[in-house]
């Protein structure tokens, strides 16, 4: 994301947060980059000093930010921290990395439609969690969402009504907000009241842009635009078939007749993804990391109407080989620490969420059922109706449970640089640090829906347990857990891409765990314990199948480390 220097009247500090650079400017104020105070990146929108001089304003824009701090994070940027009683009123908000919607379309032209397709799921579901808040985005459009590197994330939602309502700045004929994707009743107010359904027209030109490069609705004056808005249907040629019926009823002139954002988002997960074709991929646009939830909603806030919209006015709610992989790991682990420690890892710009199925589904219908109360089996059936998109082969690989209690699946192995033993009734697996150590495990090859589990214990907090999945000796995904973090990874021989890592959930040393890892088609959900910890898309054609195998590595490399395994279990189908 491009910055600008600091101008001469801008501040340098506000709170606890340091200014670096701007990073743009818009009607409510200018958002800067920013530090917090342990040094990592914010961004920080300042409001306009003729806003903050304005009482009704300040107490909007309060009210606002206390509704936005209750959207779940996932495709959206979280809300971390406001002073709307500061002389200089601000919001601090999860720095993205990555270019808007906005700025990739009109650099690269449209999208191809299954990049298309990913960033509408993207949408509905930043949508899905926003309104299950109580929030109304009002002012969603290309320059609102970034392009992360695995999922798009919305930004700025809901602050624009503190502008909006406030009198000073709504009089006839002055819209707050881009009207090219304003809904009629936004323009109009016999049309209807403002609803969440006003997001979804807003989500039906976005989509229209990202897919054309145009949008739906085209005036020569913002007014002309408005007029086409009112009064024209959209234009939606060169919109991908599959997307067509969606956005017609999204573009419906009657708020009533628009599906609500979870609707939308189960809509677009029953279709099956379209795939570019050669002359519409483009060698710089590759979409290796594809994930739509990076967590669900642990339990919501304000439930909707039985419509399925949120309310508008109400009160926000409540604060509350059997050898090692010698040189190929220790170029391997070296990746790994260096992105560990500059938060870099290889970045494959992934403009979209991409191939989300069965697991996706329920995590997304569930953390809607939860936010808006309605019953989790009912809100799930539509599981049943999915056309999954797979391009794994028909072969799958036998079942099996191993306790790892001595040789059998896997094998003992000793190298210079660590080893593999069985004590103790389970496996030992120990590197030498500096270095990753495979333990030689079975040749049988899995591909498709699969489960693994397996107890994993960390001697040291410098120890990592690993995992391979889909693996053929130099490529495959991988799962590291450590005592801070726990990481899914795609590895092309010295290549490493995240997929998607957290630090919220982690095994910690001493003590036994349980890791599982959920496959189903091209998605992979870990679980510690039972609980969430990372997601991912597991959709290159290239690592359809392979190899499970267990292995350690160390956060270390002066030290050696070592991880204890015990019944392993894999069921596949």
């Amino acid at each position: 994301m491009t910055t600008s220097p600091l101008r001469p009247g801008d501040p340098r500090r506000l709170g606890d947060y340091r200014l670096l650079s701007r990073l743009g400017e818009g009607g409510m104020g200018t958002v800067f980059l920013g530090r917090d105070p342990e040094g990592g990146p914010v961004a920080v929108k300042v409001i306009r000093p003729e806003h903050a001089s304005n009482d009704e304003f300040r107490a909007r824009f309060r009210s606002e930010v206390e509704r936005a701090r209750q959207v779940p994070s996932f495709c959206t940027a979280a809300v971390l921290d406001a002073d709307p009683d500061n002389d200089t009123p601000y919001l601090v908000v999860e720095y993205v990395e990555g270019p808007s919607l906005q700025d990739v379309v009109e650099e690269r032209g449209p999208m191809s439609p299954g990049d298309l397709h990913s960033v509408a799921v993207g949408v509905a579901a930043a949508l899905t969690a926003i309104h299950g808040a109580g929030i109304i985005h009002r002012d969603l459009k290309p320059s609102n969402v970034l392009l992360s590197l695995g999922l798009p994330k919305v930004i700025d939602f809901g602050i624009a009504r503190a502008l909006e309502g406030t009198t000073k700045y709504t009089r006839p004929g002055r819209w707050v907000g881009t009207v090219d994707y304003m809904a009629p009743e936004r323009l109009d107010p016999d049309v209807g009241p403002i609803t969440p359904a006003a997001d979804i027209f807003a989500w039906g030109g976005v989509i229209v842009f990202a897919g054309t490069g145009r949008n739906p609705f085209y005036g020569d004056t913002p007014v002309a635009t408005a007029a086409q808005i009112l009064t024209k249907a959209p234009e939606l040629r060169g919109v991908p078939s599959s997307l067509v019926d969606l956005l017609t009823r999204a573009f419906a002139r009657d708020p009533a007749d628009r599906p609500a954002a979870n609707e939308l988002l189960q809509q677009l997960l029953a279709v099956n993804v379209p795939h570019a074709g050669p002359k519409t991929r483009r060698a710089d646009s590759r979409f290796d990391a594809r994930d739509l939830l990076s967590q669900v909603i642990a339990e919501g806030p304000k439930p909707a109407p039985a419509n399925g919209h949120a309310p508008v006015d109400s009160p926000p709610p409540a604060l509350a080989d059997p050898a090692p992989l010698s040189r190929v790991a220790s170029r391997q682990a070296a990746s790994r620490r260096r992105a560990s420690s500059s938060r870099v890892t290889t970045r494959r710009l992934a403009y979209a969420v991409g191939a989300v199925m069965a697991a996706s589904v329920a995590a997304a219908t569930v953390a809607y059922a939860r936010t808006t109360g309605d019953p989790v089996a009912e809100a799930t059936q539509p599981q049943a109706k999915l056309a999954p998109v797979s391009m794994t082969p028909a072969m799958r690989g036998p079942s099996f449970s191993d306790p790892l209690s001595g040789p059998g699946r896997f094998h003992e192995s000793k190298a210079e640089f660590g080893s593999c033993t069985f004590r103790n009734g389970r496996l030992e697996a120990q590197v030498n640090g500096g270095t990753t150590y495979q333990c030689p495990g079975p040749e049988d090859a899995f591909s498709g829906n699969q489960t693994i589990s397996v107890r994993v214990e960390l001697a040291s907090p410098d120890a990592c347990a690993m995992v391979w999945f889909r693996f053929d000796g130099a490529r495959g995904y991988q799962v590291t857990a450590c005592a801070d973090q726990v990481e899914l990874e795609k590895l092309d021989g010295v290549l490493l891409s995240s997929l998607g890592k957290t630090s919220s959930v982690t095994v910690q040393p001493g003590g036994q765990h349980d890791l599982a890892i959920v496959i189903s088609d091209q998605h992979a959900a870990v679980t510690i314990d039972g609980q969430d910890a990372v997601q991912g898309a597991v959709s290159d054609p290239d690592l359809a199948k392979g190899k499970i195998q267990l292995g350690v590595t160390t956060t270390n490399g002066s030290t050696k480390a070592k991880v204890w395994y015990s019944n392993l279990d894999t069921r596949t189908g």
